[in-house]
């Protein structure tokens, strides 16, 4: 499957980073169920694990803790899930559509990555994926006050690209993130879930 890119002209291509330049939400979970089993939280249902995607990990914590009347320690269990997560990146790939668009627009127009998770959790997934010298800004968490759906993280990118906001491309596998592009006033490119992308089974 080939990504329609709409017409431009575009100034920059931001990029979320879970779902959408890393094939990573899969291990995202497993270390997911791994952590909240550990702390007695109740079932993480893998549909409910999807439609959150991009919010970042302690606010899922938050959340978590909200609607199943717990008390588990956010930074506690943020650092665990993370550590499990580092554990699963050597089993980690790029999402092969979103591979073929970076290696293809490469240094003929900036990109950024604009994600719920850490910084360290980026940079190592890049790292990993051999992409990390391909991207001049990373927008993660912490380092803006309202995660998407809000526009903040994407509008935060353009501005240290130095580009108007409306001549950004997003790239995002989630609601969320596509909100959060329209809201921003820009174009934006949905990448299909893994459960999306898997070719028909044969009878």
């Amino acid at each position: 499957m080939k990504l329609t890119i709409p017409p431009g002209p575009h100034n920059a291509w931001l990029f979320d980073m879970d779902g959408t330049v890393a094939d990573s939400m899969p291990l995202h979970y497993i270390a997911w169920k791994q952590a909240l089993a550990e702390y007695g939280c109740p079932l993480f249902p893998e549909p409910l694990f999807y439609s959150w995607g991009g919010m970042p990990v302690r606010e899922i914590v938050a959340t978590l803790n909200l609607r199943h009347s717990l008390s588990m320690p956010i930074e506690e269990v943020a650092r665990r899930k993370e550590g499990l997560y580092y554990e699963q990146l050597p089993n980690l790939t790029a999402v092969p559509e979103v591979l073929e668009q970076i290696e293809e627009a490469h240094s003929r127009i900036p990109f950024a990555v604009v994600s719920g998770s850490t910084r360290e959790s980026v940079t190592a997934s890049l790292r990993v994926l051999g992409l990390l010298d391909k991207f001049d800004v990373l927008v993660c968490a912490g380092d803006y006050k309202k995660a998407k759906p809000d526009p903040e993280p994407f509008l935060l990118a353009a501005q240290r690209l130095n580009v108007p906001p409306e001549t950004c491309l997003v790239f995002e596998d989630t609601e969320m993130g596509i909100q959060a592009a329209t809201a921003a006033g820009m174009q934006s490119v949905r990448i299909p879930q893994p459960h999306e992308r898997l070719p028909p089974q044969s009878s």
